[in-house]
């Protein structure tokens, strides 16, 4: 794959880690680690954390998520999980993505029905 197409993946998959970040701490309470790995394992892209946890902070500095320290054996973790603002937030972006939007994104997965 050429540069150019990694690079338009990349930045296609950045525009959604907000979203993605809410939806996943919106299934259950999660450490940045883990949240690191969700997103990798969603989007087959590599998310260092210096990228993630800024977005964390920012999600709840605004109050769209809380976070918990939680301690695990000798270790003190960091849970995050998505407020009520989050969650309407969410139910926001979901909005977007219904019609027209939603119609594009199936033709573009190619899960337009034949008519």
């Amino acid at each position: 794959m050429a540069d150019v197409e990694k690079d338009l993946i990349k930045a296609t998959v950045r525009g959604f880690n907000r979203a993605i970040i809410l939806w996943l701490v919106n299934q259950e309470p999660m450490s940045g680690y883990r949240i690191v790995k969700e997103m990798k394992r969603l989007t087959g892209q590599s998310f260092h954390p210096g990228i993630v946890y800024p977005l964390l902070y920012e999600l709840e500095e605004k109050g769209f998520t809380v976070s918990e320290w939680r301690q695990r054996g000798r270790r003190r973790i960091n849970y995050y999980s998505i407020t009520e603002e989050g969650t309407k937030l969410l139910e926001r972006l979901r909005e977007l993505f219904e019609m027209p939007v939603q119609q594009v994104l199936k033709d573009f997965l190619g899960e337009t029905p034949a008519e």
